[in-house]
Protein backbone atom coordinates (compact mmCIF):
# COMPACT_ATOMS: atom_id res chain seq x y z
CA UNK A 1 0.00 0.00 0.00
CA UNK A 2 1.52 3.32 -1.21
CA UNK A 3 0.55 6.21 1.40
CA UNK A 4 1.13 10.00 0.03
CA UNK A 5 0.68 13.14 1.87
CA UNK A 6 -0.97 16.95 0.30
CA UNK A 7 0.00 19.15 2.60
CA UNK A 8 -1.24 22.95 2.23
CA UNK A 9 -2.93 25.67 4.21
CA UNK A 10 -6.17 24.88 1.79
CA UNK A 11 -7.04 28.41 2.35
CA UNK A 12 -9.48 28.22 0.88
CA UNK A 13 -9.78 24.41 -0.96
CA UNK A 14 -9.95 25.02 -4.41
CA UNK A 15 -10.93 23.31 -7.41
CA UNK A 16 -7.26 23.14 -8.13
CA UNK A 17 -6.77 21.49 -5.25
CA UNK A 18 -9.39 19.14 -5.74
CA UNK A 19 -8.01 18.10 -8.99
CA UNK A 20 -5.11 17.26 -7.25
CA UNK A 21 -6.51 15.06 -4.69
CA UNK A 22 -8.53 13.08 -6.92
CA UNK A 23 -5.86 12.27 -9.38
CA UNK A 24 -3.73 11.10 -6.29
CA UNK A 25 -6.89 9.31 -5.02
CA UNK A 26 -6.71 7.43 -8.77
CA UNK A 27 -2.63 6.63 -8.51
CA UNK A 28 -2.18 5.92 -4.74
CA UNK A 29 -3.50 3.49 -1.53
CA UNK A 30 -4.23 6.19 0.37
CA UNK A 31 -4.27 10.01 0.25
CA UNK A 32 -3.70 11.70 3.36
CA UNK A 33 -4.81 15.89 2.96
CA UNK A 34 -2.73 17.70 5.54
CA UNK A 35 -4.10 21.45 6.49
CA UNK A 36 -1.01 23.32 7.82
CA UNK A 37 -1.29 26.04 10.43
CA UNK A 38 0.99 28.47 8.66
CA UNK A 39 1.80 30.87 11.56
CA UNK A 40 3.12 33.06 9.18
CA UNK A 41 0.17 33.41 6.86
CA UNK A 42 -2.75 35.26 8.00
CA UNK A 43 -5.88 32.57 6.93
CA UNK A 44 -9.66 33.49 5.75
CA UNK A 45 -10.50 30.26 7.72
CA UNK A 46 -8.67 28.89 10.96
CA UNK A 47 -7.31 25.48 10.75
CA UNK A 48 -10.14 23.84 12.07
CA UNK A 49 -12.45 25.63 9.37
CA UNK A 50 -10.22 24.63 6.96
CA UNK A 51 -9.95 20.97 7.92
CA UNK A 52 -13.60 20.50 8.08
CA UNK A 53 -14.11 22.64 4.57
CA UNK A 54 -11.40 20.00 3.14
CA UNK A 55 -13.61 16.82 4.32
CA UNK A 56 -16.54 18.10 3.37
CA UNK A 57 -15.05 18.56 0.02
CA UNK A 58 -13.30 15.03 -0.11
CA UNK A 59 -16.06 12.99 0.96
CA UNK A 60 -16.69 10.85 -2.20
CA UNK A 61 -13.09 9.72 -1.98
CA UNK A 62 -13.20 6.93 0.46
CA UNK A 63 -9.05 6.38 0.21
CA UNK A 64 -8.49 10.36 1.00
CA UNK A 65 -7.98 11.15 4.81
CA UNK A 66 -7.24 14.60 5.94
CA UNK A 67 -5.75 15.96 8.70
CA UNK A 68 -4.39 19.37 10.58
CA UNK A 69 -0.97 20.14 11.68
CA UNK A 70 1.31 22.90 13.19
CA UNK A 71 4.30 20.60 13.29
CA UNK A 72 7.09 20.51 10.31
CA UNK A 73 6.27 18.40 7.64
CA UNK A 74 9.10 15.90 7.86
CA UNK A 75 7.86 14.85 11.60
CA UNK A 76 4.43 14.24 10.12
CA UNK A 77 5.98 12.51 6.92
CA UNK A 78 7.82 10.45 9.31
CA UNK A 79 5.54 9.93 12.42
CA UNK A 80 2.63 8.52 9.53
CA UNK A 81 5.17 6.17 7.81
CA UNK A 82 4.29 8.41 4.37
CA UNK A 83 5.65 6.87 0.93
CA UNK A 84 5.88 10.06 -1.12
CA UNK A 85 4.80 13.83 -0.76
CA UNK A 86 2.42 15.14 -3.39
CA UNK A 87 2.97 18.95 -4.56
CA UNK A 88 0.97 20.38 -6.99
CA UNK A 89 2.99 22.79 -9.39
CA UNK A 90 1.24 25.49 -11.56
CA UNK A 91 4.26 27.50 -13.04
CA UNK A 92 8.38 27.53 -13.41
CA UNK A 93 8.12 29.73 -9.74
CA UNK A 94 6.20 27.16 -8.37
CA UNK A 95 8.31 24.56 -9.59
CA UNK A 96 11.53 26.57 -8.30
CA UNK A 97 9.86 26.51 -5.01
CA UNK A 98 8.74 23.60 -4.96
CA UNK A 99 12.13 21.82 -6.19
CA UNK A 100 13.91 23.73 -3.06
CA UNK A 101 11.48 22.34 -0.30
CA UNK A 102 11.59 18.88 -1.99
CA UNK A 103 14.94 18.41 -1.55
CA UNK A 104 15.13 19.91 2.01
CA UNK A 105 12.06 16.89 2.93
CA UNK A 106 14.30 14.38 1.22
CA UNK A 107 17.04 15.18 3.83
CA UNK A 108 15.13 15.69 6.48
CA UNK A 109 12.50 12.54 6.23
CA UNK A 110 15.76 10.27 5.17
CA UNK A 111 14.96 10.11 1.36
CA UNK A 112 11.31 10.42 0.86
CA UNK A 113 10.88 11.42 -2.26
CA UNK A 114 8.28 14.95 -3.58
CA UNK A 115 6.20 14.31 -6.24
CA UNK A 116 4.90 17.06 -8.49
CA UNK A 117 1.73 16.62 -10.51
CA UNK A 118 0.59 19.84 -12.53
CA UNK A 119 -2.92 20.93 -12.68
CA UNK A 120 -4.96 20.07 -15.35
CA UNK A 121 -5.50 22.91 -17.70
CA UNK A 122 -8.61 24.44 -16.78
CA UNK A 123 -7.66 24.80 -12.92
CA UNK A 124 -4.36 25.90 -13.86
CA UNK A 125 -4.28 29.51 -13.29
CA UNK A 126 -6.23 28.91 -10.13
CA UNK A 127 -5.03 29.32 -6.20
CA UNK A 128 -6.67 30.22 -2.88
CA UNK A 129 -4.76 33.61 -2.97
CA UNK A 130 -6.50 34.58 -6.10
CA UNK A 131 -10.13 32.72 -5.08
CA UNK A 132 -9.53 35.51 -2.08
CA UNK A 133 -8.98 38.23 -3.69
CA UNK A 134 -12.18 37.83 -6.10
CA UNK A 135 -14.28 36.91 -2.76
CA UNK A 136 -12.90 39.68 -1.09
CA UNK A 137 -13.75 42.11 -4.16
CA UNK A 138 -17.33 40.51 -4.02
CA UNK A 139 -16.78 38.20 -7.14
CA UNK A 140 -18.11 35.12 -8.02
CA UNK A 141 -15.98 32.28 -7.09
CA UNK A 142 -18.50 29.87 -7.57
CA UNK A 143 -16.86 27.96 -10.21
CA UNK A 144 -13.65 27.89 -8.74
CA UNK A 145 -14.23 25.97 -5.38
CA UNK A 146 -16.10 23.17 -4.19
CA UNK A 147 -19.71 23.62 -3.18
CA UNK A 148 -18.78 23.30 0.67
CA UNK A 149 -16.20 26.34 0.34
CA UNK A 150 -18.51 28.45 -1.27
CA UNK A 151 -21.56 28.14 1.29
CA UNK A 152 -18.75 28.77 3.80
CA UNK A 153 -17.46 32.02 2.08
CA UNK A 154 -21.40 33.16 1.51
CA UNK A 155 -22.01 32.86 4.88
CA UNK A 156 -18.80 34.87 5.91
CA UNK A 157 -19.59 37.72 3.47
CA UNK A 158 -23.08 38.36 5.65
Amino acid sequence: MTTVIYPGTFDPITNGHMDIIQRSAVLFSKVIVAVAKNPSKQPLFNLAERVELVQLSVVHLDNVEVIGFDDLLANVVKARQIDAIIRGVRTTMDFEYESQLAHLNRLLTNGVESLFLPPTEQWSYVSSTIVRDIFLHQGDVSRLVPAAVLRALEKRAK
